[in-house]
């Protein structure tokens, strides 16, 4: 058998190449017959350069097939590894929240620089955030070094055009964030290496990072025009009330959309590592405070949804009342017998106290772990915090929490009970992704929706009336309700509560009107340990420092989530006109 058809497959190619090498062969050995050696020569060299231009071919289709048909010329034009990209983060309404965009590594190696001083002059010209030190240490080595990072793809350009032999550039990818510090604390921050480690970059890091590989950006449930009035009405009532920390949430009671958060003090993501721990700490979800009154709209809603209370059910505060070693006293003594309505209004502690005693601990033991008030609240944020409960369910233990004391909450836990008080009786969960219509269910019902709809009637009351804590949160055409909140803090030092630190709230919701189903929204307002104002006449209580932000964040969000202004609506109005106003509201 011949060659070509013994070493070679059955393939055309084969049996082609089989017959050229065994041609081949027999003409080295005719040249070797004739005696002539120079053909033998000629032969052998055009052999081998047969085989090197064969090899040169495959090569240069290799690199052509590469350059056209492989995916690493699209998009940016330089393949950036998959593993830490990121996908973009976009508001409820798209608007971009952050982003990863390409950017430069700068490397020196010395071995091949001409003019040592030249170089130094030109990058420390054209890269003023150049490190002098890094930069030294790198033209004194002796191999390539990593100078600076993070250079934009004009700085790149700028030092390219330079034209520094020993200068290069690697492609690095880097998280942005382009609306600075806000929404710093919900959108939170990745670091160098595509992992999230706070706020919504962590909660839903898988989903960011698979979405970056679908080229898909991830929605979240924040209105940036909803975040942005929050965080200006909140930072305008700080620099104002100068607390140590402050608090604002926007929620949609039935989705359980956070539609803004904001934590004072804040910092840039794009800066997370030169911010302090305390700037970095989301008080919204990672802080909790005994949250002082706003507590009594959960007694009061347990003894209207127990059948232990109505709302003319009435309540001797005359006098200070006292239950076995504590005497229970009301900040603005009204020195009468209150309607159940009016026990709210007055945020009477004397009031709220003798309802949890009717209500019993056993009965409130279940209410509270069925508004979640007993567990951290239930959201992706991987912050959020355990409160701090009683030990034991007993009198002693209900006489504290029926007026906000003797257990602490985050700010995200009392917002998601209150939604459930005023969005017909379910418990919604609170996210930080945005909801479709469709997908929106309810939750389990902790409360009779005939409760909860009497609870915005009194939660309304206490804003319309003049009597009621909270009229510096009316907004006019809105309906505004809400309870303030005045908790005063525990006092290591003193080994007791202080009588000048507190935290003081304001819990709102609008509109009041309409049915339970209808579109309706929290707003809560806290500060750490505010101080008085000369507005404030002195007070830094719930009722001057929550309520008046509150109805101003209000006022500016109704437009951008469709609450047209309606006519007011005033339930439970006295029977005779009232002209003493209560100022200071708790």
């Amino acid at each position: 058998m011949s060659l070509g058809q013994n070493s070679f497959g059955s393939s055309p190619l084969s049996r082609w190449l089989g017959a050229w090498v065994w041609r081949l062969e027999h003409a080295f050995e005719r040249a070797r017959a004739s005696g002539r050696a120079e053909d033998d020569t000629r032969i052998r060299i055009f052999f081998v350069l047969a085989l090197f231009a064969a090899g040169f071919l495959t090569l240069a289709f290799g690199a052509t097939r590469a350059s056209l048909m492989s995916d690493a010329h699209q998009g940016s034009g330089i393949s950036v590894p998959l593993g830490a990209a990121r996908a973009d983060l976009v508001d409820r309404n798209g608007q971009l929240l952050a982003a990863d965009l390409l950017h430069y590594g700068l490397y020196l190696d010395p071995r091949e620089i001409w003019d040592t001083e030249e170089t130094r002059r030109a990058l420390r010209a054209a890269v003023p955030a150049l490190s002098p030190v890094r930069l030294e240490r790198a033209l004194r080595g002796n191999r390539r070094t990593f100078v600076v990072g993070a250079l934009t793809p004009e700085v790149r350009a700028r030092v390219h055009e330079l034209g520094l032999p020993g200068v290069s550039f690697e492609p690095e990818q880097r998280r942005v964030y382009p609306l600075g510090r806000t929404g710093a604390h919900i959108i939170g921050f990745a670091d160098s290496g595509g992992e999230g480690l706070s706020g919504a970059e962590l909660a839903l890091n898988e989903e960011i990072r698979s979405g970056a590989s679908a080229g898909a950006a991830v929605p979240l449930s924040i209105d940036l025009r909803v975040q942005a009035a929050l965080e200006d009405e909140l930072y305008q009532a700080v620099g104002e009330f100068t607390p140590k920390g402050a608090v604002g949430i926007v929620l949609n009671v039935h989705t359980g959309e956070i539609l803004g958060m904001a934590s004072y003090p804040t910092f840039e993501p794009g800066h997370a590592n030169t911010a302090s721990d305390d700037a970095r700490l989301n008080r919204a979800a990672a802080s909790v405070f005994e949250m002082g009154s706003t507590f009594k709209a959960f007694t009061v809603a347990m003894g209207l949804d127990t059948g232990v209370a109505t709302p003319g059910t009435t309540y001797d505060a005359r006098e200070p009342m006292h239950v076995g070693y504590r005497t229970i006293k009301d900040y603005h003594a009204a020195r009468a017998i209150l309607t159940l309505v009016e026990v709210f209004q007055h945020s009477s502690n004397i009031g709220s106290t003798r309802i949890g005693l009717a209500v019993g601990p056993e009965r409130v033991s279940r209410y509270f772990d069925a508004l979640g008030l007993t567990k951290p609240a239930q959201v992706e944020l991987i912050e959020s915090a355990r409160p701090l409960t009683p030990r034991k369910w007993d009198t002693d233990a209900v006489v504290s929490v029926s007026y906000g004391h003797g257990m602490n909450i985050s700010p995200l836990a009392l917002s998601r009970a209150m939604a459930a008080l005023v969005n017909g009786g379910t418990m919604p969960t609170l996210t930080i992704r945005k909801v479709e219509p469709e997908r929106v269910a309810k939750g389990p019902r902790v409360i009779s929706e005939k409760t909860s709809q009497t609870m915005l009637q009194i939660m309304r009351s206490n804003v319309s009336d003049p009597i009621g804590s909270g009229g510096k949160a009316d907004v006019a055409g809105l309906n505004v309700g809400g309870k303030t909140g005045t908790g005063e803090k525990y006092d290591p030092a003193i080994r007791g509560y202080s009588g000048s630190k507190q935290i003081s709230s304001f819990a709102a919701v609008f509109p009041t009107d309409g049915p339970t189903s209808a579109p309706r929204y929290f707003v809560l307002i806290l500060m750490d340990e505010p101080h008085p104002s000369a507005n404030s006449y002195g007070y830094s209580t719930g009722g001057w420092v929550g309520a008046p932000a509150a109805g101003k964040v209000i006022e500016r969000i109704a437009p951008f989530l469709g609450v047209q202004r309606r006519p007011e609506t005033y339930p439970f109005a006295r029977p005779k006109e009232v002209t003493e106003l209560a100022g200071g509201g708790r």
